[in-house]
């Protein structure tokens, strides 16, 4: 509690937010202003009037959010806190790719670094993709989707076409496997199975809803079913049992757990208000270029 306190008291003096991705841990998320999904938590916090932003989540998360608020401190609490599928693409790599298909656009999922942000068209989240790939290109545009290949070939499904792939994938998320699906099923007759588009084929194939992380927290507080099976990081639930004290939450996989998530802990985000660390920077350039690709999805209004 002492802890909670001193990171209150500091946040006012800093005059400062704190942001929580879904999956970071629970006393993270009770500490936090906002909880949600990385884009979503920058938007919110380029609307306040706060001077320093903590963001409690991984690095993309921080750059993006200071591509959106140029003008504030953005301190992420752990600098090891890092995303191994925006760490499979570098802008170098995607460089190759673009001259290797010089007639394509790029479209890249929102979990990649500002570099690489900077070198494609358009951005989109594992909520929006279908709806950015409906509206932002025409149906004779070769695109190329990066980096993660199970949320491409998802997508590709629900919209008949072809994409070109990057080999990127979500460590965590394929950690779920259909075993653990059957299991899950066997033991809670009446829960129905959500899972994230991270997730492989073989696993969104037999679920009952596919869904981006805010799109799980909508549907089941929404929903009439009392117990779910939440196939995505194991962080989630404790949001989704705060908000629905009433149901009943399962993890598909209790091994679904992003250790760069749980890097974060109270103790880092009260060092990072006192010592004003670690400030994330994104260099001009990077971040005119990586604005203009995020806001050209921020243009196609839900």
């Amino acid at each position: 509690m002492e802890l909670v306190e001193k990171i209150n008291r500091l946040k006012k003096e800093r005059n400062a937010v704190i942001l929580a991705h879904n999956y970071q841990l629970p006393e993270v998320q009770d500490v936090a202003d906002y909880v949600g999904d990385s884009l979503g938590l920058s938007v919110q916090a380029s609307k306040t009037s706060a001077d320093v932003i903590v963001f409690c989540g991984v690095y993309f998360m921080a750059e993006t959010a200071k591509i959106l608020s140029p003008d504030k401190t953005v301190l992420l609490p752990d600098k090891n806190a890092g995303c191994p599928m925006a760490d499979m693409m570098t802008a170098e790599e995607l460089r190759t790719l673009k001259a290797e298909h010089p007639q394509a656009k790029v479209l890249c999922y929102v979990n990649t670094t500002a570099a690489v942000k900077a070198e494609c068209d358009v951005c989109c989240t594992s909520g929006n993709a279908e709806k950015i790939v409906r509206e932002a290109f025409r149906e004779d545009d070769e695109i190329i989707f990066v980096p993660d290949q199970y949320l491409a070939d998802c997508i590709a499904k629900r919209v008949g076409r072809k994409f070109i792939l990057w080999k990127g994938f979500c460590p965590t998320h394929v950690r779920i496997l259909p075993d653990d699906i059957a299991q899950k099923r066997a033991l809670y007759k009446n829960a129905e199975v959500l899972v994230h588009p991270e997730c492989p084929a073989s696993i969104t194939s037999i679920a009952d809803q596919v869904l981006s992380t805010e799109g799980m927290c909508r549907y089941v507080k929404e929903s009439n079913g009392r117990e779910f099976i939440i196939g995505t990081e194991i962080g989630i639930l404790h949001r989704m049992q705060k908000e629905n004290p009433e149901k009943i939450f399962y993890p598909a996989a209790p091994r679904a757990r992003c250790p760069n998530m749980k890097l974060t802990t109270l103790e880092k985000v009260l060092w990072s208000l006192e010592e004003m660390g670690f400030e994330v920077a994104v260099p001009r350039d990077i971040m005119q270029k990586a604005k203009t690709c995020l806001q050209r999805m921020m243009d196609y209004k839900p």
